[in-house]
């Protein structure tokens, strides 16, 4: 494979710059435009760090460290070399170029991580890991993102597609050289051994919602009718002013979105404009467009003004949120209440009583948030899929196992198992990459930055 480069840190100014090339020329590209005083990088052990000046040709860009890792005992598998300058955007560019013009090509998204796999040095689970451990946002996502990347998912997977390999080997047996004097298949430690193969796939998916919350966190959409305070409250659990909060009926008429963290979960929060009955075409537009996001959020939030009786519109939210996951935000406690939590509990058994302006109440709000979407139990520490290619191959695993199982309860004939088990099995090889088509494995790694 030809040898390629990359900026690994990120496109912007900082302390440092780390660049990073890898293949089987790697080191001849950093030994011409990297000079030390008393050797050269061609030179150096492996997993060792050398401080030296970057030139390109006879013009000296910076100076900086290099660090040469040597196949096969590298993240890609192949020799790499990665040198860290000062973090200035032109000069990291510049060093780039240098690196570019001495014999390296620019790498695609995600090409040292799908070189790592080609090479044999991650399971594909273990690849997908490496996105998600970057893009972790809370302690959960972390922690089931290291899990997969230490390679707990594959080895779980791995197990029971060696299981199946196992019966599919004494099925095939048995019935090729029926002649032979081999052991007979039992069915009754058929049933036992795909049974057991059902339970784990079956536990693993249990946790897949669950993970997918902690790991994108919530499609949020706060709505109410003007003025009952859908910004201040956005505002205050961002914890800076995004959404414009005036007196004036109608001030957000667009769909203002930020993400924000309540307790260990993300909402991808979404104001919206109040809704009311209005003449202004602009404000109707907005209002129009809350009510399409309340429609397709995972989560509501209805805003209620407490200190004012419920009018035409509050009925109408509370008819938009009627067959909606929903949590009724009782706004302005502070003031003397006009409605009390019990108007609101057919609608919702989540409400809750602040003052968005003093009290958030955001302890509450969290308990109610981990209660609804059923994350109080959720351990991290267990295995979890990390995206939904993952999770179409163990469903379609899971509908083959089922039906393997059917068939051996009904007597059928072994050949009819043997299919159902082969396909089940195919379906747990693509999801680890052992057996994945170049398509597949393209789109996966599409998905990564450059660099990685």
């Amino acid at each position: 494979m030809s040898t390629i480069a990359a900026i690994s840190t990120p496109n912007a100014a900082g302390g440092i710059s780390v660049i990073r090339i890898s293949g089987e020329n790697s080191i001849d590209v950093a030994t011409k435009l990297f000079k030390m005083k008393s050797k050269t990088v061609d030179a150096m052990e492996p997993n060792t760090c050398a401080y030296g000046k970057i030139y390109n040709g006879k013009v000296e860009l910076d100076d900086g460290i290099v660090t040469v890792f040597k196949a096969p005992n590298s993240y890609t598998g192949e020799n790499i070399v990665e040198i860290s300058c000062h973090g200035g955007i032109y000069v990291t560019r510049q060093v780039l170029r240098a690196i570019l013009e001495n014999g390296a090509k620019p790498a695609e998204a995600g090409e040292f991580t799908k070189r790592a796999f080609l090479n044999g040095k991650l399971s594909l689970t273990q690849a997908e890991a490496v996105m998600d451990l970057i893009s972790a946002n809370s302690k959960q996502a972390l922690n089931s993102a290291v899990n997969a990347r230490e390679g707990k998912m594959f080895k779980l997977i791995k197990s029971v597609s060696d299981k199946l390999l196992k019966i599919l080997g004494e099925l095939a047996a048995w019935v090729d050289y029926p002649e032979e004097d081999l052991p007979e298949v039992e069915p009754e430690a058929l049933k036992k051994s795909i049974s057991d193969s059902i339970n784990v796939m079956e536990k693993i998916l249990k946790n897949y919602d669950c993970g997918k919350i902690f790991r994108e966190g919530i499609d949020t959409a706060i709505i109410g009718k003007a003025n009952v305070g859908k910004s201040t409250l956005m505002n205050n659990l961002l914890g800076f002013d995004r959404s414009i909060v005036t007196d004036i009926a109608g001030t957000t008429r667009d769909i203002i979105e930020e993400t924000a963290r309540v307790g260990d979960l993300v909402l991808r929060l979404s104001d919206t404009a109040g809704i009311r009955e209005t003449k202004d075409v602009v404000e109707t537009q907005g209002i129009n467009l809350a009510r399409k996001k309340a429609e397709t959020a995972q989560l509501v939030i209805a805003v209620f003004d407490s200190s004012e009786e419920l009018d035409k519109q509050d009925m109408e939210l509370l008819d938009i949120i009627s067959d909606k996951k929903a949590i009724i935000i009782l706004n302005k406690s502070d003031l003397e209440p006009k409605v009390t939590r019990e108007t609101f509990d057919k609608y919702s058994k989540y409400v809750c009583e602040i003052s968005a302006k003093n009290d958030l109440k955001l302890e509450e709000l969290s308990a109610m948030l981990n209660d609804y979407f059923s994350l109080t139990d959720f351990d991290s520490n267990t295995d979890a899929f990390a995206n939904e290619r993952q999770k179409f191959c163990a469903e379609n695993a899971l509908k083959y196992l089922r039906e393997s199982l059917t068939t051996v309860e009904s007597c059928a004939t072994f050949d009819c198992v043997t299919v159902t088990l082969e396909t089940a099995l195919d379906s747990l090889l693509e999801l680890t990459g052992e057996r994945v088509s170049e398509a597949v494995v393209a789109e996966v790694f599409s998905k990564f930055c450059v660099g990685k």
